[in-house]
């Protein structure tokens, strides 16, 4: 039997009603569904990742289990998929503080893993900002980004009954953004 691979899946948020968890989600469906890729999806939620906020005074102290735990799901995967919730322009302040801590284990956080990087809001930009963040700092942390996409307004474009996008030229840019990403992993 061939192995599967395995690709981790979040939002970079801690809200419970993530539009940008419904994204992930969808685009992981997309990659296991729609182009029937040998893949075993890990949704996680990084409210399951909370640590006090990141400083040095308490990195002193040790790095919170939860960071390392993190880590390791990152290691054991085979690919990533993350999609970026914006806050003010900029990644969430759960996400940063996960960040900084999982970077004190080893700068290079995403351990150079293919990555698909997704971003959506209820505003018309789509979260370009922290797309641009992203795009532009998370190589510098071990993020191998095969592929990038982002829409918005997302309720103008996605059915949340039949959760998945709706509008078949954003359809067809996703499913370009998946194939691009699966076409990187070790097991296709």
């Amino acid at each position: 039997m061939p192995s599967r691979s395995k690709i981790l899946v979040f939002a970079a948020t801690n809200s419970r009603q993530s539009i940008n968890k419904r994204l992930a989600s969808h685009a992981a469906c997309v990659l296991k569904d729609d182009l029937s890729a040998a893949v075993d999806i890990d949704l996680i939620d990084l409210n399951d990742y909370e640590m006090p906020i990141y400083s040095p005074e308490r990195e002193a102290e040790g790095i919170p289990q939860r960071a390392q735990d993190f880590y390791d799901k990152i290691g054991a995967s085979d690919g990533l998929i993350i999609s970026f919730a914006e806050y003010n322009g900029s990644y969430t302040a759960a996400f940063k503080n996960i960040f900084d801590w999982t970077s004190r284990i080893s700068m290079k956080v995403f351990q150079d893993k293919p990555t698909l990087l997704l971003a959506t809001s209820m505003g018309g930009r789509g979260g370009q900002n922290v797309m641009a963040a992203a795009l532009g700092g998370l190589p510098h942390f071990g993020a191998n980004i095969t592929s990038s996409f982002l829409f918005g307004p997302f309720a103008e474009h996605f059915d949340t009954d039949a959760n998945r996008l709706k509008t078949p030229d954003l359809t067809q840019e996703l499913s370009e953004a998946v194939e691009a990403f699966k076409a990187t992993l070790r097991v296709v």
